[in-house]
């Protein structure tokens, strides 16, 4: 389908698209009036919503991790739904730049800013006016999780297991990149499908690597999985090789839709958001319902990242005992083991849910207890009331340092984190000085090896007591 664009122009050097529409390709091409007017109400949620993601995507590739900067960089950015006999089509007011080429928008944006549409819609609008959708219950959860991704086309049930999630620092140097990229690689060339948290660095790395390899195996039909939420997308927009994007309501449902669609699960070294995806899953593996489940957990670092997780591992016998650790496997400077070990893990996995004819799509029979399901808001108060002690279950100590990580991230790079601590200050973490000890230093090593922020010196937002 055309698009029409006039010409560009630029304010303070970032340059814009005064006018612009774009019609659908296969994403999305019929809404009701109803839908249309849920979204574009205006000063509503839904509305702001679509606005948010729609500009983080139409950003794709840029290397700005601060939502505020994106946003103010784009006061003026405007989107709206124009219904017409044949469709509905997309209007635009001063788009960025960087999402056209030679007049046209480019085509895997294009496919990306219908997938978002099709998300808020269904997500924001459909199952929030329909009264058999909750967020209540944890089975109603798990069920809303897999509607979503069904209706993005994302579970396909006729593929045999063979997706890797990778996670991974989007702020990370070179060198980690490039490890990223290889074992993506060694992936590709074992026909493994990739799936990621859709931004730049380690979520982008793999996904790279992996056209290499499908290339090479003359795999046509390559996934490369985009798996986020609002507030993330907002300061980490998709990379370009994503070509399945899905934005699911908040970040524990993202995590949900992560280990229920999992083969196998890859960590490269990161920052804070990285350890909460570690902390999320240790907590699921250690919980006793999931003790006959298997799902293999790979930390895999270059030579020169090698010291990344000898500190996460510290910090996680430190704070959840050394039985924590029968959980993952480390690998140093091998992408072709790393490889090698995913592909057996996942085949493992294939012989398990053929025996017990259990859908390779969707990991229903995982457990993941109300700590580990339900939204955490990351408020001055609920970051202070965090339960850091060990007088618990180790899950529980677990879902509890992943609220606060989590926290963390808000206030690192998340709209609504950012204005909090400008406002009220720096979130307090209060806990046994074991556990505090063990955050510090983790988290001192990350600001001291740039893995808070992309750009600028980093200001915490954070103050640990004990």
């Amino acid at each position: 389908m055309p698009v029409d664009v006039r010409e560009h122009n630029s304010c303070m050097s970032v340059k814009k698209v005064p006018y612009a529409y774009v019609r659908p390709t296969q994403s999305l091409n019929l809404l009701s009036h109803d839908e249309i007017e849920g979204v574009m109400n205006a000063g509503s949620h839904t509305n702001k919503l679509f606005r948010q993601c729609a500009l983080a995507i139409l950003n794709t590739d840029n290397n700005e991790d601060n939502a505020l900067t994106v946003e103010n960089n784009y006061k003026d950015f405007q989107i709206r739904i124009i219904s017409e006999s044949r469709g509905i089509k997309l209007e635009m007011v001063n788009a960025p730049a960087s999402a056209f080429v030679d007049g046209k928008i480019i085509h895997g944006i294009r496919e990306h800013l219908f997938s978002v549409l099709r998300d808020i819609v269904y997500t924001h609008h459909d199952m929030s006016s329909d009264s058999r959708f909750d967020f209540t219950t944890n089975s109603r959860i798990t069920n809303s999780v897999f509607r979503i991704l069904r209706n993005a086309n994302i579970i396909k049930a006729d593929i045999p297991p063979k997706l890797v999630i990778c996670w991974g620092g989007h702020s990370i140097p070179q060198h980690e990149y490039d490890f990223t990229k290889h074992v993506g690689y060694e992936l590709g060339l074992r026909g493994l499908d990739i799936g990621t948290g859709c931004g730049i660095g380690a979520m982008k790395g793999p996904m790279k690597g992996a056209v290499i390899g499908h290339g090479k195996q003359h795999i046509k039909e390559g996934r490369y999985i985009g798996i986020t939420e609002p507030g993330i997308i907002a300061s980490e927009s998709p990379n370009p090789t994503v070509n399945e994007l899905v934005i699911l309501p908040d970040i524990e449902k993202r995590l949900e839709a992560f280990v229920r669609l999992a083969h196998s699960i890859i960590v490269f070294p990161g920052g804070v958001g990285t350890v909460e995806e570690v902390l999320y899953i240790l907590g699921l593996l250690m919980h006793p319902a999931n003790q006959s489940l298997h799902l293999p957990l790979i930390f895999a670092a270059s030579e020169k990242s090698a010291e990344y997780f000898d500190s996460l591992d510290k910090f996680i016998r430190c704070t959840l005992g050394d039985e924590a650790a029968q959980y993952y496997e480390v690998i140093i400077d091998d992408p072709a083991l790393v490889g090698k070990r995913t592909q057996e893990g996942i085949e493992g996995i294939h012989r398990h849910r053929r025996k017990y004819k259990e859908l390779y799509a969707y990991n229903w029979s995982l457990t993941i207890p109300d700590e580990l399901q339900q939204p955490f808001t990351p408020s001055h108060e609920n970051m202070l009331q965090l339960a850091l002690h060990r007088k618990q279950e180790n899950y529980l100590l677990a879902a509890q340092l992943r609220c606060a990580f989590s926290g963390i991230v808000a206030g690192n790079v998340k709209t609504q984190g950012i204005k909090h601590i400008e406002q009220y200050g720096v979130y307090e973490l209060k806990g046994d000085t074991k556990i505090i000890q063990a955050l510090d230093t983790l988290l001192v090593s990350f600001v001291k090896q740039g893995r808070m922020k992309l750009h600028g010196e980093y200001q915490p937002c954070y103050k640990l007591i004990s």
